[in-house]
């Protein structure tokens, strides 16, 4: 997936409010990429038995469209000229379309659309100890966290600037490593572990910390590809208020993102709490009617009929079969025992 237009002869006219409607310019291998990765899902749901939630496919095409806007939008087109654009671009890639798209629950819908088979297949690798290992949370926290260190950090850099065959695997690889990082965590789809959300918690918290640390990087630091940039425009800010304010972007954006996160990460909680209880509640409801089934014969018995060792005595707790704990079957015979003895 290329995420940025490579530079051109012709410089993109100054930033201003009319240049934000007028400078669209779509790329053709994002859009094609786009439009089949839309169809699969909308056949998938098409195809699954029964209803499909219409929140999830929301999600998911809002997903899409949020890669399409900052890839083929003035967000697309200026990122080549602004290191603030660039960084505008990055943060959405890594933490908003990949969370828009693990909402989606993508993952969940192929499953029920594969053959047999192959879902058998799927399952058997899915929770395997090498899926297990690879995503151990530690190494989650480092596919949310290394990829801007990279992006920004190495002299990889200006070639994604220059270069679309650079900027395409670097653009899609943001954009899978963000995808990885929330569909481990959000849990909605079949994943390989079931860490305890808490663990969520704790990266989300060492993301803010390294995002205010990559931040305070290049707000602070030496001034990032300043030659490039002097080369390809003569109007908007110069380098190092370009890039301050691109630093304020990866950070503060970065953390109100996690922040909406987080706030899913909450409901998640909330949600599986709640399942919990219900199934709990299930479970002694259906222990409750077996040992009411298993004191309702007790009760019949006839009063001059000389009672078994293995028939559970009947008390005057006020309930047909007395005290939970002397008729159920698995306990019961040792009061028994001691009323004998």
């Amino acid at each position: 997936m290329q995420h940025v237009s490579v530079i051109r002869t012709s410089a993109v006219p100054p930033l201003d409010s009319a240049s934000l409607l007028s400078e669209w310019r779509p790329n053709p291998a994002v859009v094609l990429a786009l439009l089949a990765l839309g169809a699969a899902y909308l056949v998938g749901v098409r195809r699954r038995p029964g209803r499909w939630p219409a929140r999830r496919t929301g999600c998911f095409l809002a997903g899409l469209v949020s890669v399409l806007v900052v890839c083929c939008s003035f967000v697309g087109v200026y990122a080549g000229y602004l290191f603030w654009m660039r960084a505008t671009q990055n943060l959405v890639l890594l933490m908003i379309s990949p969370l828009l798209l693990a909402l989606g629950m993508p993952l969940t819908l192929l499953r029920d659309v594969l053959p047999a088979t192959a879902r058998s297949r799927a399952s058997r690798a899915l929770h395997s100890p090498a899926a297990r290992l690879l995503t151990f949370p530690p190494a989650m926290a480092l596919a949310l966290i290394a990829p801007l260190f990279v992006v920004y950090l190495t002299p990889l850099y200006v070639p994604a600037q220059r270069h679309g065959w650079v900027a395409g695997p670097v653009g899609a690889a943001v954009v899978a490593f963000g995808f990885l990082y929330f569909w481990t965590r959000l849990r909605l789809d079949p994943t390989p572990r079931s860490d305890p959300h808490l663990v969520t918690v704790a990266m989300s918290i060492a993301e803010v910390v390294f995002d205010g640390a990559l931040g305070l990087r290049l707000w602070l630091g030496p001034t990032i590809a300043a030659g490039y940039y002097a080369g390809v425009r003569t109007w908007g800010p110069d380098p190092r208020l370009d890039q301050t304010i691109g630093a304020g972007v990866l950070w503060i954006v970065g953390d109100l993102a996690g922040l909406v996160f987080l706030g899913f990460v909450a409901r998640r909680m909330i949600t599986e709490d709640e399942e919990q209880t219900a199934r709990i509640d299930a479970e002694l409801d259906a222990e409750q009617a077996v040992q009411e089934a298993k004191a309702v014969p007790a009760t019949q018995t006839a009063p001059d009929a000389p009672s078994r060792p293995d028939q559970p005595r009947a008390t005057d707790a006020g309930t047909p079969g007395g005290l939970w704990w002397e008729t159920d079957p698995r306990i019961a015979h040792r009061y028994r025992q001691r009323n004998q003895d």
